[in-house]
C-alpha cells in the first residue's frame, strides 16, 4: 500500500480564505471598523504568527481582546473544502492508496477543520502534531501517520504548501513531495514537483 500524505493548511482547504472570512466576522461583530480586518490580515502571516501574540498586539492597537480559545472554537466554521477534493481523495484510496493529513496545529482547531470539511471522512488517518507530540518537519510525524494509516514510508508521497515543514519534512522522511503554489518565497528545497493547485497534485499521483 503506498502512502500520500497531504498537509490541510492551504493544500487541502483555503486557510488563508477561511481567516479573512472569520476576521471580517468578529471584527463586525465587535464593532469595528475596516482597518481592523486590514491589520489581522497583515499580521496574520498565514497563520504562523502564534495567536496569543497576535491577538496581544491586536488588543494593544484597537482595545478590543481576542480569545484565543473562542478563535479555535469559532474559526473552525468559516473553512470549507470543493467537492473536487473530497472527489480526489476518495479516487485514490479507491485505486489502492493509503491517504493521511498531516498537519500541525493544536487538537481542538485542527479536528474542528477536519470534522466540518468532512475530511476526517475522506481519508484513512488525520495526524494532528499536537496529538502525537511531534510537528512538521520532524520525520517522526510522517513514520506516526503511515502506520496509523497502514501502509509504509517507501514510495510514498507528501503533498503541501510550505517549503520548510510539507517539502523538507516529506524529503527527510524518503517521501517524493509536490508543493501547492508559491505563498512562501522560499523555493529550497525543491520537490518533485510544483504544481498550483491540489487538484493538479491528485493527477500526477493518479498517472
Amino acid at each position: 500500500m503506498h502512502l500520500a500524505c497531504f498537509d490541510l493548511d492551504n493544500t487541502l482547504i483555503d486557510r488563508d480564505g477561511a481567516f479573512l472570512a472569520w476576521a471580517r466576522w468578529w471584527v463586525g461583530r465587535a464593532g469595528l471598523g475596516p482597518e481592523a480586518v486590514d491589520w489581522l490580515i497583515a499580521h496574520d502571516n498565514g497563520g504562523f504568527t502564534p495567536r496569543g501574540e497576535l491577538f496581544e498586539r491586536f488588543e494593544r492597537r484597537f482595545g478590543v481582546g481576542i480569545s484565543v480559545d473562542d478563535y479555535d472554537r469559532e474559526h473552525p466554521p468559516f473553512t470549507s473544502v470543493d467537492p473536487e477534493v473530497l472527489d480526489g481523495l476518495a479516487a485514490l484510496r479507491t485505486s489502492g492508496w493509503r491517504v493521511a493529513v498531516v498537519t500541525n496545529g493544536n487538537v481542538v482547531q485542527q479536528s474542528a477543520k477536519l470534522a466540518h470539511t468532512g475530511i476526517d471522512r475522506a481519508v484513512d488517518y488525520c495526524c494532528i502534531s499536537g496529538a502525537v507530540g511531534v510537528r512538521k518537519p520532524d520525520p517522526r510525524i510522517f513514520a506516526i501517520a503511515a502506520e496509523a494509516a497502514g501502509a509504509g514510508l517507501e514510495g510514498g508521497w507528501m503533498v503541501g504548501d510550505h517549503p520548510a515543514y510539507d517539502i523538507a519534512g516529506g524529503i527527510n522522511a524518503g517521501l517524493r513531495t509536490i508543493r501547492i503554489g508559491s505563498r512562501h518565497a522560499v523555493d529550497s528545497p525543491a520537490a518533485d514537483h510544483h504544481v498550483d493547485s491540489v487538484l493538479e497534485a491528485f493527477a500526477l499521483l493518479s498517472s
